[in-house]
């Protein structure tokens, strides 16, 4: 098993401390494993296996603690007050009223509680009303180009490594670790990814919403994937429908979206005026929690490219902890300003620095910029790679690996 250190670091900080920690993400993210890395860590600091309780409320095992009262009396039965305990707990959403129960353990008994979950509205709503102040959220994402290359020389030790075919591979299969235990065809690899979209969109958004009309559900995740990149609003996909006969109220859309960033199918960017330093509310952007998404869907389409690029870019931002947004400064767009603890970080993502316009447009944008915050210009160019005026420009898989 491998350490994803990142995640690993963060839940250190938190051990032994009153709050509780969540780990959320889309399914198959790899929450499980990294409970599991946290039990082995409980181990190395001298915690005795009675001193956790591990339930995966996905495992038929567990399968009766399907309410509160039932959880709270289970654990409760299982709590020795004479020791110091760990409670993890695997898909906590998949237990009605849940946050009761986690809330009165934690109240009643001195015990560590880890739990896990994939639908972000779910959690949030809940942890905000009967936890508020004694939680802590860590959310768990799908593999970076850095875990991947960990997971090529694990699994395949005699791998060759060169960064830019391994980024190719990374760029057609995406980070669900699931792929990248084994060799698979594309074919396989994508049928994996689609049995995990249809889990997710049964069980974290279609059930967990009450959603009637799942065929009009898959058109607007098809409108969203195939925008992945493009700023539109609920209004532009209801006019879209509409504009093909296929009637759709507004309130509906945007109701659809909300329950797809509930299961982390998407995540929404806002545009930030850079001038006027005011998030603005109108024409967002949707990426992907994983790119191979769009593959098990809709295929793998070239003209797609630039788009799936800055996904795999917003991702890493994200990783690291920043605060995302498109820059807005007049008529110009940064395709990403990353806030994180004062911080400010600059990047245009384009597939080629192909001509003298592309390479005008990306750094002239940036260039207008006036701070001294780090900015990047990122692209697939193995050969084209150049500092200008401060601006740094660095294939994709550099700046995937670059500590910035």
């Amino acid at each position: 098993m491998i350490k994803r250190e990142n995640y690993i670091n963060q839940l250190k900080q938190f051990i032994d401390r009153p709050f509780v920690k969540v780990l959320t993400g889309v399914r198959r993210s790899g929450k499980s494993t990294i409970l599991k890395l946290l039990y082995e860590e409980l181990k190395l600091r001298g915690v005795s296996d009675e001193q956790i309780l591990h339930i995966n409320l996905e495992s038929f095992n567990f399968s009766g603690l399907n309410s509160a009262e039932v959880l709270y009396r289970f654990v409760s039965e299982k709590i020795d007050t004479n020791i110091k305990q760990y409670l993890l707990i695997d898909e906590i959403q998949e237990v009605n009223g849940w946050e009761k129960a986690i809330n009165s353990l934690l109240t009643d008994y001195s015990i560590d509680i880890y739990i896990t979950g994939s639908n972000s509205r779910l959690l949030s709503s809940e942890l905000a009303t009967y936890l508020a102040g004694r939680y802590v959220e860590i959310p768990v994402f799908t593999l970076s180009f850095s875990e991947y290359l960990d997971f090529q020389k694990f699994y395949f030790p005699n791998h060759n490594e060169n960064v830019y075919n391994d980024f190719m591979r990374y760029l057609r299969f995406g980070g669900f670790p699931v792929l990248h235990t084994a060799e698979y065809t594309d074919e396989s690899a994508y049928k994996i990814v689609y049995d995990i979209y249809s889990s997710v969109i049964l069980r974290d958004t279609v059930q967990r919403y009450n959603i009637r009309d799942v065929e009009l559900l898959e058109r607007v995740i098809k409108f969203a994937f195939d925008n992945i990149g493009n700023t539109f609003s609920g209004k532009s996909i209801a006019d879209y429908f509409n504009s093909q006969q296929r009637k759709i109220d507004l309130n509906t859309v945007y109701n659809y979206l909300y329950a797809l960033e509930g299961a982390f199918v998407l995540y929404r960017t806002h545009r930030y005026d850079i001038r006027g330093k005011e998030i603005l509310k109108t024409q967002e952007k949707f990426y992907l929690s994983d790119v191979a998404l769009l593959y098990a869907t809709m295929g793998f389409k070239d003209r797609m490219i630039a788009g799936v690029l800055e996904n795999i870019v917003f991702l890493e931002l994200k990783r690291r902890g920043y605060h995302v947004y498109v820059g807005k400064l007049y008529s110009k767009e940064i395709d990403f300003i990353g806030e994180r603890r004062g911080e400010k970080i600059y990047v245009q993502v384009t597939y080629k620095l192909e001509n003298e316009n592309v390479i005008e447009r990306e750094f002239s944008n940036l260039l207008s910029i006036g701070d001294n915050f780090p900015k990047f210009v990122v692209s697939m160019d193995e050969f084209w790679k150049d500092t200008y005026q401060g601006i740094q420009h660095l294939h994709i898989a550099d700046f995937l690996l670059k500590e910035f």
